[in-house]
């Protein structure tokens, strides 16, 4: 179908908008940029603003639909009178707010939302890192930590998306006493591994921790735990580490090793074929993941009208 698609990679500390055509290849960006994430009524105000602007001063055809990779969690049930919102998230403010139904009675056109991991994962099977396989799991590691996992070549949905963030992993608090900074959980995963939780545990920004600071170390060590479960009960075909964090390139030899010794030789008659650099990898379209997911939803909303 002919005409423009917008596309939402809605963050916690800033909302990227594009609008753009779709093809073979990635999405053709004609125009996009960055609103920081406020209040919900002044974010989405600028949003609306953005492609109201655009979408009229810079292409003369029809805006199709318009797909939003969102940081929640969310509500996808729908049959839940709130399907769509983001729900008892630890950002202040944002809990209920209904940004799928604002943009649809704004623009009168599909509005498809989903998590922000589960669009990069939809982009890296379409564009990126995972073409061609039906299993894989898309980690994302930033200010909080998500997981978009694909079965059978479709996103797993159950009563509502993965929270793979909260699982519990192995946390010796002799050898890391910091308590955890998950509002709800306190020690999970995100709250021992996430951005957040690094700057909380070290009391600076993760980014100013040079390559051989000992939180790299740590760190590798509760994302090899993490992995780890997910080969124990996915057993993917690949996983991608993708996020802020992982932008730390020396952090993914760490987890690799770490990793082989977690596993301790359990599953090497299925890894014999597969090297370890080619199993655990960095996304394909690096910081493109999560925008170009947000147009994969776009789409799919079009195809559903």
């Amino acid at each position: 179908m002919t005409g423009f698609y917008g596309a939402i990679e809605a963050g916690g500390t800033r909302f990227v908008c594009a609008l753009g055509a779709l093809g073979n290849g990635p999405a053709r960006v004609k125009v996009e940029t960055v609103i920081a994430t406020t209040t919900p009524e002044e974010t989405i105000e600028n949003v609306m603003t953005f492609f109201h602007e655009h979408h009229s001063s810079e292409t003369s055809e029809a805006l199709q639909a318009i797909g939003i990779a969102s940081f929640g969690p969310l509500d996808l049930d729908r049959n839940s009178e709130q399907f769509g919102q983001i729900i008892a998230t630890p950002k202040p403010g944002w809990s209920g707010v209904d940004i799928v139904g604002k943009l649809q009675r704004a623009f009168k056109v599909p509005v498809v939302i989903d998590t922000d991991v589960n669009g990069a994962a939809l982009a890296e099977h379409r564009w990126g890192g995972a073409r061609d396989l039906s299993d894989f799991v898309y980690l994302t590691i930033g200010t909080g930590i998500g997981a978009g996992i694909m079965v059978n070549g479709s996103l797993i949905h159950g009563l509502n998306h993965c929270e793979w963030g909260h699982i519990r992993v192995p946390h010796s608090l002799e050898a890391d006493p910091f308590a955890g900074c998950c509002p709800f959980h306190g020690d999970c995963l995100e709250g021992l591994a996430s951005g957040t939780a690094i700057e909380a545990r070290w009391g600076k920004p993760a980014v100013t921790c040079p390559s051989d600071h000992p939180a790299w170390q740590l760190e590798a060590q509760y994302l090899a735990f993490a992995v780890h479960n997910l080969v124990c009960t996915l057993f993917p075909q690949k996983v991608i580490l993708g996020g802020g964090i992982m932008e730390q390139k020396q952090l993914f030899p760490l987890i690799r090793t770490s990793l082989i010794k977690s596993l301790g030789g359990y599953f090497n008659h299925f890894l014999g074929n597969i090297t370890i650099d080619n199993y655990i990898v960095p996304p394909a379209l690096g910081r493109k993941s999560g925008l170009y997911g947000a147009f994969c939803l776009a789409q799919s909303g079009c195809r559903m009208k």
